[in-house]
Parts: C-alpha cells; structure tokens; sequence
C-alpha cells in the first residue's frame, strides 16, 4: 500500500494502486479520481491512513493548479500545489498520476512539506519556494532531508519543443533534455528536482529518489492510462 523513503524518520509514503476497493480502471486504491465513486474514494482513504495510524480529521489536501503556490497546511483543501507546517496534528497529501510527489522533512525543526510537482511546478521551482517556506519557519537547508516519489520517467515523457525551451530559460542544465522523436524531446523530472533542491543548499546525500516510473503497473499514469485512471499520494506528518 505505501513506500518509504528510508531517510524520512516522520510518518510518511508514497502510496501505489494496491490495497483498495475501487474496481477497474482505478483498482484498488484510487484516492481521488473524480471518475470513481466518492464512497470509493472515501473508504480507500480510510483505509490509506489506518495503515499509518492516522486518520481524516486532520488531513490537509489541495486543489492542485500546476502553479507553485505553497500553503500553510490547514484542515481540508486549499488551492495551490505545496503544503508546509510545523504543526504536529497536520497531515500533508498531494495527489499525483505522473507528477511527482516530494516530501520534505527537518527532524531539528521539526517542520514537514509536501509538493505536487510536474513539468510546470518544476519549471517554476516550487521545491525551491517549499525550502524558501521552510527556511521561513525556522529551517537550516543543511537540515533538510528531501524524498521524490514515483513519477512519469524521462523514457516516457515526451514534449514539445516549446516545454524544453520554457526549462532553457529557466536555467536547467541541458543533460536534463534528453532526446526523443525526430519531433519532440524528453525532460527528467526526478533529476530537474534534485537540481532545484541542491540550488537551495540542501546536500546530495539528503536526497532520496524512488526512481521508479508511473508506467510500472503498481502505479496509476494519467499518460499511460489516457486521463482514466486513479490517484495516489504523497503523504507526511510530524505525528509518530
């Protein structure tokens, strides 16, 4: 049901598909298409965090825009595509299909962060503004231990001329532009991210990467699955 990051000492996961009630094309552990049954949905979550102790009453989630707008976490939804707290009771979930979730966690500090990034939150660097946050409350980067989730691999994601050209500007190093078609380009996620975060200070040796791709049949892919298909989440809290 979860993976763990083996450098995240505070309750947290990446979910993948298993473990659910959804049927078929969100089985089983779809937790939050709008295309599957809410009590679908709703159960699946209860059951996600039952297997992390934990439960809906403190649960922060996000109406995600692709932007990279990082909220202070409250209870329910807010718009944006980051959470940051240093509230023990708060519990951070973003949804994800091929972007990739990113968990953040200082253990000195005790403050917590998760982001929803795909090509556009990273192009705009929101795991730079989720340390920036971070810092904001207290946060050493050196501190900072940073966990990138599952997500669509560079093999897989395909794009346009015009995507590679908005990284360009935005200052990514060219090896991070690979190559497809005659056509189009393919851009690595997971390595543009480790780039962001080591732009804020944060060592190497405090960053973990899953490394593996959304197209793998334990995960759900909004590519893979032509936009039917479920969610999974990013998880983290301070809570033990």
């Amino acid at each position: 049901m979860w993976i763990k990051a083996p450098n995240m000492k505070s309750t947290h996961g990446f979910s993948t598909r298993h473990g659910g009630i959804s049927a078929a094309p969100f089985n089983t552990l779809n937790l939050g298409s709008s295309q599957d049954s809410p009590s679908n949905i709703t159960t699946n979550r209860e059951r996600a965090l039952q297997d992390l102790q934990l439960n809906t009453s403190q649960l922060c989630t996000l109406k995600q825009v692709h932007g990279t707008r990082v909220c202070q976490a409250k209870p329910g939804s807010q718009e944006g595509d980051a959470l940051v707290t240093d509230d023990p009771n708060m519990v951070l979930a973003v949804s994800v299909a091929d972007c990739y979730p990113i968990l953040f966690y200082d253990s000195t500090k005790q403050i917590v962060a998760a982001a929803h990034a795909g090509w556009r939150g990273t192009v705009g660097k929101i795991a730079g503004r989720v340390v920036e946050e971070m810092m904001k409350l207290g946060s050493s980067p050196q501190n900072i231990q940073v966990a990138i989730g599952q997500g669509i691999s560079q093999k897989h994601f395909e794009v346009g001329e015009e995507v590679v050209e908005q990284f360009e500007t935005a200052g990514f190093p060219e090896q991070i532009l690979g190559h497809g078609t005659s056509s189009r380009r393919t851009i690595n996620l997971a390595a543009a991210n480790k780039w962001i975060v080591a732009q804020q200070g944060i060592p190497e040796e405090n960053v973990w990467s899953m490394n593996r791709c959304t197209f793998e049949e334990d995960f759900f892919s909004y590519r893979r699955d032509q936009g039917i298909t479920g969610r999974m989440w990013g998880l983290i809290t301070l809570r033990k």
